[in-house]
């Protein structure tokens, strides 16, 4: 398909700004007359204030708030789920922090050193409580109970056993499903805490209004929600305030929610007057979210021919301290785990547990990877045991196009209209050498090769045809200047990934127009129409649907004032990208001469009073398409020191109609670095002495990998297929970038030494500690002999 934009590489609209050091994030918002805040946080993961003085403080000029300061308003930081389905448990500040790093008190000084000096001579007093770490203990009776009471919606709820929500779904008769297999196949699988390490750690600029309201600058991924938020919080008009939208360094699903920074600089600011800036330091930042760590119990059934029957799944979910979004994580889980393959009976049981650690929030993925990672390792179990290729089992098996999708959990659902699978896993095997693979556990020596591949997908969006428990929907304003520039207008947050660039090129697409002659504006919630948030892959195709939308309009537009000028009918013109002119042009088809630009047909109208070009857009996505993406990977492990290397990978993905080429391929080698990490090193560790995490929030101390750790070898390749309800074809990547890697690698170490992980990450202390019994059986094997 001709295209003079879509899919083509384009140098980026901020890219200067970016690398001149000149795009300004909220780290780099400073205000005249502004206070510096610092946050008093618990050093014990579990207790109560008994005594607070924060008199020597105040005796210092800063301005001082603890929990008795703030609205007793207990919150959810998350605003995307339906207002029934969300369960609400924070406080701006508390006097009973539940882990290590809670904040109980602030201060805001004329400095950064003052402010500090201000928090360490305020004096607490503490009645420490027993703190629980584990979800399996917190369940157990007798233990501490971490909440007595929350809200879910508008009512309150008693909270028993530490259970936060739980959510079940059963469809078919699993137990007939069982009994008519031929293999039935049980496993228990654990994940890892992970810290995001997104670039720019959390911070918050406030500055208070004369007429009561409030500006805003911070890190976030909706400044619409966080408008809202405050305003549910301080009770404060939402027209009065105004949140602006800036690039974000990274998030990784960190700042979904509104971060507790915010409403704690508010709260400063409306009792100094002044504007305040409050900043974590990236330590500060690793006791401020995580991911969840989860243990899934799976029962899979399959015939001998290698049809799966049916399915059972229990997923535990560690949530930490409190909720951020527990219970549609429940329901996601569910969903990424029947939407990979095809099963004639499902049941599910998830269960979300209050502990005393850092809370847990989205990280890329949303519980996909880790689902994944479980369902593919049996996958590749299952095809060893019936001798099965594990490619073809997977294809007898997958869900495509025709069959119905779960975009995010079971309330959330669409028919698949675009699949690029096959291609995706036939040429990924083609091009890894998959038929010459090693036989697992085969190869002596003390560096074994091994090459393991595993499949994913994540939806675009969290749209669907009919209304379920997640709000998603966006907007966008497009208007026409004299020059025949365009203005475009989102409350939509680009994370870094160039959504708001491919946004660009789908408006100068539809319009004919040179890309420079749109200018993305840098908006805020006073300027824009709602947008929920930059997550679940939403970013082009809702985001893109949006601004595909306005521009549609807008052409419509042009057309009308243009049928006026050339006397001609609407219906019969054209337009066409003019490189000479730099301008789009309108012209009759067949008729030399008769044309005019866009700028001078905007020009006109000012001129004639026509009025401005213009529209307003506010779109629901009407589904959730998957995009598809398969993972080959080649590793090298030294057996005597249990450390692999990634030497080769092959990834290749179906993204829909591709936007931005070069954007989309440094989307799936971050997402491969991503899954390595998360599968060989990351682990968010806890001490069950301290209650604290061991790294203590150094990230020297909290392991990733390096530019070291790089396969030499990262070959993409992306299967065109096109999506219709998408613009132009489109679909998102973000996530489903990510997904297939952990398990791909998982099963790839499995390849090279014979042995399968069923807890993450795998270490070379794990290696070495599964080489050492298996080396014990085999021997017992042959002494036997």
């Amino acid at each position: 398909m001709n295209s003079n934009f879509i899919g083509v590489k384009t140098p980026r609209k901020d890219a200067l700004a970016k690398v001149t050091g000149r795009e300004k994030y909220a780290y780099d918002i400073y205000l005249p007359g502004m206070l510096y805040a610092r946050v008093l946080k618990s050093p014990y993961p579990h207790a109560r204030v008994k005594k607070i003085d924060v008199s020597r403080a105040v005796e210092m000029g800063a301005i001082v708030i603890t929990f008795k300061d703030v609205p007793d308003v207990m919150f959810n930081p998350r605003l995307i789920s339906t207002p029934d389905t969300t369960y609400k448990d924070w406080r701006v500040l508390t006097d009973n922090p539940r882990y290590i790093g809670e904040p109980i008190a602030a201060v805001a000084a004329e400095s950064e050193e003052l402010a500090q000096r201000a928090l360490e001579s305020i004096e607490v007093e503490y009645e420490v409580l027993e703190p629980v770490l584990d979800p399996i203990e917190a369940m157990e009776e007798g233990k501490p109970k971490i909440h007595e009471k929350i809200m879910l919606g508008n009512r309150e709820i008693v909270v028993e056993r530490n259970i936060a929500c739980r959510l079940e779904i059963q469809e078919g008769d699993v137990e007939e499903a069982f009994r008519n297999s031929d293999l039935i196949i049980e496993r228990t699988f654990k994940t890892n805490k992970c810290y995001h390490n997104q670039l720019e750690p959390k911070v918050a600029v406030v500055n208070p209004e004369p007429d009561g309201g409030l500006t805003i600058w911070c890190t976030t991924q909706s400044i619409h929600n966080t408008r809202l938020l405050i305003s549910e919080i301080f009770s404060i008009p939402v027209s009065r305030i105004n949140v602006k939208r800036l690039p974000i360094g990274g998030s990784f699903g960190s700042s979904i929610q509104t971060n507790i920074v915010v409403p704690i600089a508010v709260a400063l600011a409306l009792k100094a007057r002044r504007p305040v800036r409050l900043a974590y330091t990236k330590e500060e930042d690793m006791y401020e979210h995580s991911s969840f760590q989860m243990i899934f119990k799976f029962k899979i059934g399959v015939r001998k021919d290698g049809k799966l029957t049916g399915g059972y799944m229990e997923n535990i979910m560690d949530i930490g301290a409190h909720q951020i979004q527990a219970y549609p994580l429940l329901g996601t889980c569910a969903g990424w785990w029947v939407s990979l393959y095809k099963l004639q009976a499902v049941k599910y049981v998830g269960v979300a547990v209050y502990t005393n650690k850092i809370p847990a929030c989205a990280y890329r993925g949303y519980g996909n990877p880790q689902v994944t990672w479980a369902v593919e390792t049996i996958m590749d179990e299952i095809a060893e045991i019936l001798n099965i290729d594990p490619i073809e089992l997977r294809l007898k098996n997958y869900v495509g196009e025709g069959d119905i999708f779960w975009g995010q959990g079971p309330t959330v659902k669409s028919i698949i209209k675009s699949c690029g699978v096959e291609e995706i896993l036939r040429k990924g095997a083609e091009l890894i050498g998959w038929k010459n693979r090693p036989r697992p556990g085969e190869q002596k020596g003390r560096f074994r090769r091994g090459v393991g591949m595993a499949r994913g997908y994540h939806t675009s969006s969290a749209g669907s045809p009919i209304p379920g428990q997640v709000i998603d929907y966006t907007g966008a304003i497009l208007k026409v200047n004299e020059d025949g520039s365009v203005d475009y207008i989102t409350a939509m947050v680009d994370q870094g990934g160039g959504t708001l660039e491919a946004h660009a090129k789908i408006i100068a697409e539809e319009l004919c127009i040179p890309l420079e002659k749109v200018n993305i504006v840098q908006a805020d919630t006073q300027t824009t129409i709602y947008d929920v948030c930059t997550h679940a892959s939403r970013g082009v195709y809702a985001g893109g649907g949006a601004a595909l939308n306005a521009a549609k309009q807008v052409k419509k537009k042009l057309l009308e004032l243009a049928a006026r000028v050339l006397d001609a009918y609407p219906h019969t013109l054209k337009i066409r990208y003019d490189k000479e002119k730099k301008q789009g042009v309108i012209y009759v088809e067949g008729a030399d001469g008769r044309e005019i630009t866009i700028g001078e047909l905007a020009t006109l109208a000012r001129v004639k009073n026509w009025g401005t070009i213009a529209a307003v857009e506010t779109y629901r996505p009407p589904a959730c398409p998957p995009h598809f993406t398969g993972y080959f990977v080649e590793v090298l492990v030294d057996t005597e020191t249990g450390i692999v290397k990634p030497t080769r990978v092959v990834i290749g993905a179906d993204v829909g109609r591709v936007i931005n080429p070069d954007l989309a391929e440094g989307q799936l080698h971050g997402g491969f670095l991503m899954g390595w990490s998360r599968a060989t090193i990351e682990d968010l560790k806890y001490s069950r002495e301290t209650g604290d995490i061991e790294c203590r929030g150094f990230i020297t101390d909290y392991k990733m990998p390096t530019v070291m750790e790089t396969p030499t070898e990262i070959q993409t390749f992306f299967v065109e297929t096109f999506e219709p309800t998408g613009p132009f074809g489109a679909k998102g990547l973000g996530e489903g970038a990510q997904n297939p890697a952990i398990a791909a690698i998982a099963n790839a170490i499995y390849n090279a030494i014979g042995v399968r992980f069923y807890e993450l990450p795998i270490t070379p202390e794990k290696i070495l500690e599964k080489l050492k019994e298996k080396e014990k059986i085999e021997l017992k094997i042959v002494e036997g002999v």
